[in-house]
């Protein structure tokens, strides 16, 4: 059961659930703040406990206006990317070499490109590294987690997507992830992996899908809320 609670004009969605605590989660690119809480917990206490936490909130959907409002990458030297979790000095040598992306032994990323190559080629560059990136360790977390999970999957893919981390078609077994998650940490595609996995047993949001998680990754949710900018 969803339902609104306005405080200092901010909008709060609260969802009623089969839980024991209540759980308060800021999302600060959508700009989104959400509060979960026991089914029976009483409107006063639910308003106690955002009201204790406003200036947190506040503070972390300030620090979500404004990496909105920060400028695109340009990908040139000296520029910092982020790449499972930990942010990477960029270096752009221009070479005859094939055009590719790689990580030196000093952890810096070097992207040898042609002479001419444009911002725009730079980061089609980047997103083509970071693509392979998944494809290497997705398989492995699916190999991984199959024999736990008593389930298969079929097909796996990587696309960008503006609203999700990934997506799961129950009929064909196949799951998407997000070619975002090439910039979080290992443990947050491991979450995914195992969240999409798990909707091969149980294909809604249900008591029975979150018991699902405590049961195969009872940390899930503190891998969720790094995923979510640790906020």
């Amino acid at each position: 059961m969803k339902s609104r609670l306005t405080l200092s004009g901010i909008s709060i969605e609260v969802t009623r659930k089969r839980i024991k605590n209540l759980y308060l989660r800021v999302y600060p690119s959508e700009g989104r703040v959400a509060l979960n809480c026991p089914w029976h917990t009483s409107p006063g206490k639910v308003r106690k406990f955002a009201e204790e936490r406003l200036p947190w909130i506040k503070k972390h959907l300030q620090n979500g206006a404004v990496r909105k409002g920060k400028q695109e990458p340009a990908y040139v030297t000296g520029e910092k990317h982020p790449v499972w979790g930990e942010m990477r000095e960029l270096k752009i040598i221009r070479s005859k070499k094939p055009q590719s992306v790689f990580l030196n032994g000093a952890g810096v990323i070097v992207m040898l490109v042609k002479n001419g190559a444009t911002a725009a080629r730079r980061k089609k560059l980047m997103q083509e590294w970071h693509r392979a990136q998944l494809k290497q360790e997705i398989p492995k977390l699916i190999k991984k987690w199959e024999p736990v999970m008593n389930v298969s999957v079929n097909e796996f893919g990587v696309k960008k997507m503006k609203t999700r981390w990934g997506t799961c078609n129950i009929r064909d077994r196949r799951i998407w992830l997000n070619l975002e998650l090439a910039k979080k940490d290992p443990g947050c595609l491991e979450f995914i992996v195992v969240h999409e996995m798990a909707h091969l047993l149980e294909k809604h949001h249900s008591p029975r899908f979150y018991r699902l998680m405590d049961k195969f990754l009872p940390d899930w949710r503190e891998r969720e809320w790094l995923l979510n900018g640790g906020v």
